[in-house]
């Protein structure tokens, strides 16, 4: 047990009511159709000049019958996971040293500072001719999109530990590793999941734009085709990939969220 399983548990706001698993599925099944039947009511009655959810499923089948769908999926997928994890696999321990030691911050940090304003997408010329037209300056620019959003993350996670818990461990006469692997490393496991939810965004919409400018597969690159030829339903079916895709990616950082974080009180 850790030092922060001792912390009391938060009351929690009035008319907060936790929804069980099954409850919170019938509302998102709920969603979906009420957003499907809007979708299919607007085109149907020509308020907006889209495609229907027919075009879009007959589209998606096609592609699915001749492997393009699935093709440009798996390239997107594992660009994607190359970058992020790889960003993810630098970002945790350089954000554990800026927190933990002053002169590592000092050194670290106004590069990280440099680069996060700078967006991954502006990169990508860079990458490009520094990098060669293959699959490195894809991935390189979502390792810098995962990589910053979860280095800051990590560092706020460890530099916001409450200082009672530390003190308390110190007391009690724990060295510093103990502290920093029984006190420090759980309590900044919430921000470090934060960080990796939103890299794992920005590394989706950075592969995106990626494969928009240099690719010759992936759901970006089918995208870019489907607009030369105002193919429509192409395009909202490599949306609808992407989506999937993401959101699928998205509850299993939440689930193992969940299990590393079990100790914390949620409302």
């Amino acid at each position: 047990m850790t030092a922060l399983t001792a912390r009391a548990a938060k009351p929690r706001p009035a008319g907060a009511r936790r929804l069980g698993a099954s409850s919170m599925l019938s509302l998102n099944l709920l969603a979906v159709g009420g957003g499907l039947a809007l979708w299919w009511a607007l085109t149907a009655a020509g308020a907006v000049g889209l495609p229907g959810p027919g075009a879009v499923a007959t589209q998606a089948l096609a592609s699915a019958r001749d492997g393009t769908l699935f093709a440009d999926a798996a390239a997107s997928l594992a660009r994607v996971l190359a970058g992020f994890l790889i960003g993810i696999a630098c970002a945790i321990p350089v954000g554990f040293l800026m927190g933990w030691y002053a002169v590592a911050r000092g050194l670290v940090e106004p590069y990280v500072q440099f680069f996060r304003v700078i967006p991954p997408l502006a990169i990508i010329p860079l990458a490009i001719v520094t990098l060669g037209i293959g699959e490195a300056p894809k991935v390189f620019v979502i390792f810098l999109a995962a990589f910053l959003s979860s280095v800051v993350a990590t560092y706020q996670g460890v530099i916001g530990v409450d200082r009672t818990f530390i003190d308390a461990a110190r007391v009690l006469g724990a060295s510093d590793f103990t502290i920093f692997r029984r006190v420090v490393v759980p309590a900044s496991t919430p921000f470090i999941m934060v960080g990796v939810r939103i890299g794992l965004g920005s590394s989706w919409a950075t592969v995106v734009a990626a494969e928009l400018i240099a690719a010759q597969s992936g759901l970006g690159f089918r995208m870019q085709q489907a607009e030369l030829y105002y193919d429509l339903p192409t395009i909202f079916v490599s949306l609808i990939a992407i989506g999937v895709l993401g959101l699928a990616m998205d509850r299993a950082v939440v689930a193992l969220d969940r299990r590393l974080t079990a100790w914390q009180e949620r409302a």
